[in-house]
């Protein structure tokens, strides 16, 4: 711990890790994130790890779902989990006073589940229909069908909320999902995170209390060590009809991986390409100057041993090929014309105010402290990331593009 920091760091005996970063807040946020997601599931158990997450709020062997519910609501809290690839994350908002109450009751959901068939078989049937929903929202789906694109061959490929044939398969048994969580839900894993007006020391005897004895696991280095050894990506262009009325299209490639010296890089390059801004390049070119689409993003994904960078766009099909040309061009820009002095200057600045205002966000904060906790050990505060980003020339933002947004690197999927 730095001095004067406001981030403390301790890790357990048996490898569970713990990061709290104090605020001044009431509203503390606390929870546990687990470095396990689809991209660790067989294909044929594709869903595992999302079927648990809705699952593990069906109950306990101490408390129903009801009860559950009514102890975090009751206090005034919101109870909350996702799934990604790579992730399994359950945590809470809360006042501070509650962290006890609600560390314990997540750590019951996540080490105690009861997986009762009659329970689980109407949550299958809700995962259903979030499938289904899913399938009617292209702006989302795309999401999945690019990366299946980019990283076929790899279990990267398999779409977060499984299939109905699998869903069938995984649900059967209860003993299937506790099993899988016995193999995956190990503490060298698991990060208990929080962030609020708590003393950190509370929250390493809390977390020590409720995860202290789990043992097991052989570390997120041995598990994902070969994970790249089956990408083929045969493919680089994809094409699907969705009877949609617009063009939905992807355009994008592989990327670096969490912790690359390149990835800061790229997090700058992104947000200039097409972040949440609307004076980005793309946003400029393709709606501002040109009103070809009302929505256009580039977004940069790093994942433990690789990542993929992407840019989205819907449009009217007569508009498709303009709007593919426009998008290339950008890029080529990039790649080409490395930023002047006074460019480079506006990103940083712009970029600064970014991250300070995202900084706000007590959720979006303490979820994206846990994530850096479980791959590199530590979470910087945004002021030490911006440091870091300042550092970064032109020229190493050319040589970034080139190597990112280079033609052979270039995949693109489109809904007709």
């Amino acid at each position: 711990m730095q001095e004067n920091s406001q981030t403390f760091y301790h890790i357990l005996p048996n490898g569970v890790k713990i990061v709290h970063r104090w605020t001044p807040s009431p509203v503390a946020y606390i929870g546990v994130m687990v470095g396990t997601g689809t991209r660790d599931e067989q294909p044929d158990e594709n869903g595992m790890a999302h079927y648990i997450e809705h699952c593990v709020f069906k109950g306990t062997n101490h408390h129903s779902a009801r009860a559950i519910i009514h102890a975090i609501e009751g206090i005034g809290g919101e109870i909350n989990a996702y799934t990604t690839k790579e992730e399994t994350t359950f945590y809470a908002a809360i006042l501070a006073e509650h962290v006890q109450l609600t560390l314990h009751l997540i750590a019951e959901m996540i080490l105690e589940p009861a997986f009762k068939k009659e329970e689980t078989d109407k949550e299958r049937m809700v995962i259903l229909d979030e499938i289904e929903s899913y399938n009617d929202q292209p702006s989302e789906l795309i999401y999945d069908d690019f990366e299946s694109l980019v990283f076929a061959g790899s279990s990267l490929a398999l779409p977060i909320l499984g299939t109905k044939k699998t869903l069938k398969h995984i649900s059967s048994k209860p003993s299937y999902a506790l099993h899988w969580m016995a193999q995956h839900y190990t503490p060298d894993r698991m990060v208990v995170f929080c962030q609020g007006n708590v003393k950190p020391e509370k929250i390493f005897k809390l977390a020590e209390k409720e995860f202290g004895n789990l043992t097991g696991g052989a570390g997120l280095t041995a598990k994902r060590s070969n994970s790249d050894s089956g990408l083929t990506a045969p493919e680089k262009e994809r094409s699907f009809k969705r009877h949609t009325h617009q063009v939905h299209a992807m355009l994008g490639g592989r990327a670096y991986p969490i912790g690359h010296e390149n990835q800061l890089g790229m997090f700058l390059l992104n947000n200039i390409l097409g972040g949440g801004s609307l004076n980005s390049r793309l946003n400029l070119s393709l709606r501002e100057a040109r009103g070809l689409v009302y929505t256009v993003e580039s977004t940069y994904t790093p994942l433990s041993d690789t990542g993929y960078w992407c840019v989205y766009w819907a449009c009217d099909p007569e508009d498709q090929e303009n709007s593919l040309g426009l998008v290339r061009k950008e890029l080529d820009k990039l790649r080409e014309i490395p930023l002047s002095d006074s460019a480079l200057k506006h990103a940083l600045v712009q970029l600064r105010g970014q991250l300070a205002i995202s900084a706000q966000n007590q959720e979006n904060s303490a979820l994206a402290m846990a994530k850096s906790m479980l791959y590199r050990g530590y979470a910087p505060e945004w002021q030490e990331t911006m440091r870091e980003i300042e550092h970064i020339s032109s020229k190493k933002l050319q040589q970034i593009a080139q190597d990112t947004f280079a033609p052979s690197n270039a995949y693109i999927l489109t809904y007709k």
